[in-house]
């Protein structure tokens, strides 16, 4: 007679051995981003809001950590003036940055999660999250950002359990 297994035992388990890639961490992706979103752009919180809209326009973004004395104190962002310069007849000649800035401001560590910071401005409502290093501001995190690095992160997991369900 066959050996038997012990009653109530089992084929030993397969265990999937998926690459265990840690997600990245919100420095990983600002060093991801392109070459010419690298540089920090900011503004002071006693500029006028239209030289906040003139830099963002200029560089293509849409919004702007507001600095006082090397520190973030603030962030301004088209939504900012759309809600609180135009719906409210402003003009953004005349209105400085610190009346309209979103402040107290949420930041991000540097070794924070993608994960982590997704769930920061989700539970914040927000769509542009400061990175600081220490007390260093070193980048600009969108949700578009995170959501395409998820989408990446994803697309990888999905081909690594693919290639494991063939066998190869």
């Amino acid at each position: 007679m066959p050996d038997s297994a012990p009653p109530g035992a089992g084929p030993e388990p397969l265990l999937l051995k998926v690459s265990e890639t840690p997600m990245k961490t919100a420095a990983q992706l600002l060093k991801l981003k392109a070459v010419e979103n690298h540089q920090v752009h900011s503004i002071g919180p006693d500029q006028m809001v239209l030289e906040a809209l003139q830099i963002m326009a200029q560089k293509n973004v849409g919004a702007l950590p507001v600095m006082e004395a090397g520190q973030v104190v603030g962030v301004i962002s088209e939504r900012d003036y759309a809600r609180k310069v135009v719906l409210q007849g402003r003009s953004s000649v005349g209105t400085p940055v610190r009346a309209i800035m979103s402040a107290p401001v949420v930041t991000a560590d540097s070794q924070h999660s993608i994960e982590r910071c997704m769930a920061v401005m989700t539970d914040s409502h927000l769509r542009h999250l400061p990175v600081l290093e220490g007390q260093q501001l070193i980048g600009l995190l969108s949700i578009g950002d995170l959501v395409k690095e998820a989408i990446v992160e994803q697309a990888d997991l999905i081909r690594q359990l693919e290639h494991y369900i063939r066998g190869h």
